[in-house]
């Protein structure tokens, strides 16, 4: 995968684990970013914190994160990079549709690549197709980091996975529901049981959390099914596989990658995540969003069809409700569909984490 401009011709281009190398992020969302865009600053806040010197935000400079957004304590908003101490990467934390770079988060960028910080970045504008950066990088030494950008070119061959390796298949009734985060709590909870887990990412936000993955809505879409596949070949010795989801099956935009992620990993169990009292389709207010009981049908109709799958519980976002109307509505859940509920924010992952360890014991007992 050749994500990275090097500085200098000839440098050895390395791939994307260099990600996890980084220990003093600054995290660019350019000016005012709404909250909707920004759930990468989020997840590297909240994943990465340890690592995360600050979030560059003009308009909101003097709050905390823990402020702006609900998480990362006191660390600060501030105005510019030069108020950052000794960051050694500059991260975009923004994913805004059609994955577009504002002008405001375009001039931090300069900045970052003028003083030779490596920049991480999800959009789909790619770094390394900007002239200017790429001839400020030659110079300053910075390392342009696209982590969509992708040389995914092998098909699908419906491979034989390894008869032990559980996979775990995050699905939705929409984009932003909790897919990615619901993933990374199992993967928590199941470690801190002592269980070999490994989260897969497939967007930009779990590579650049995780060091590795595929960018699913970035592969050429021959190929979806293929790179998919081939991620879950080179790390079936694991005992559980976590495959992060996109999508929804049914979006009218989206669908094409939630289906290939779903023959491409043969997922035996499925986490169906749902954001409550979500009305329509994200940003689409003429598209009503279906049942759970026929999202579920749909998954385990359309998965099987490659290989046997379950769903196995329900992850619910209930940042829209208190937290007595969603006890109520996590109650009403499971006794529509039978299965174990848990929204992850509030509660953990401790009854998703018992749901994947009870189909683990039925399939490989």
């Amino acid at each position: 995968m050749n994500t990275v401009v090097p500085a200098v011709e000839k440098t050895p281009v390395p791939g994307l684990d260099i990600i996890n190398e980084y220990r003093r992020i600054a995290i660019a969302v350019g000016d005012d970013a709404p909250l909707s865009n920004s759930k990468t600053a989020i997840s590297l806040l909240r994943y990465r914190g340890e690592h995360c010197l600050a979030v560059i935000d003009p308009a909101h400079q003097g709050k905390t994160t823990q402020d702006l957004y609900g998480v990362g304590g006191s660390t600060p908003v501030v105005g510019s990079l030069s108020e950052v101490d000794s960051p050694d990467a500059l991260f975009i934390g923004i994913s805004p549709p059609g994955g577009q770079m504002p002008e405001s988060l375009s001039r931090v960028i300069a900045a970052g690549v003028d003083g030779g910080l490596d920049i991480v970045s999800g959009l789909h504008e790619f770094l390394v197709e900007n002239e200017d950066f790429c001839q400020a990088a030659q110079r300053s030494g910075s390392r342009l980091i696209d982590v969509r950008r992708n040389q995914h070119r092998q098909t699908a061959r419906c491979a034989e996975f390894r008869s032990g390796c559980l996979r775990i298949h995050a699905v939705g009734q929409d984009c932003s529901v909790g897919k990615m985060v619901t993933m990374l709590e199992l993967e928590r909870g199941l470690q801190q049981r002592q269980r070999d887990a490994k989260f897969l990412a497939t967007g930009q936000t779990g590579i650049m959390i995780k060091g590795n993955g595929v960018p699913v809505d970035c592969v050429v879409s021959d190929f979806v099914n293929g790179s998919v596949e081939e991620m879950v070949l080179q790390h079936e010795q694991h005992e559980i596989l976590l495959i992060e989801g996109q999508g929804s099956i049914v979006h009218p935009a989206f669908s094409a990658v939630t289906l290939g992620l779903l023959h491409g990993c043969a997922p035996q169990g499925l986490i169906l995540c749902y954001e409550a009292a979500r009305p329509h389709v994200k940003a689409m207010p003429h598209v009503p969003l279906k049942s759970l009981e026929r999202y579920r049908e749909l998954y385990e109709q359309l998965a099987s069809e490659r290989s046997p799958a379950e769903v196995i519980g329900v992850a619910m976002n209930g940042r829209n409700l208190t937290e007595a109307e969603a006890d109520i509505e996590k109650q009403q859940v499971q006794q529509r569909l039978g299965l174990p509920v848990c929204d992850v924010y509030r509660d953990g992952a401790d009854l998703l984490v018992d749901a994947v360890l009870n189909l683990r014991g039925r399939l490989f007992a």
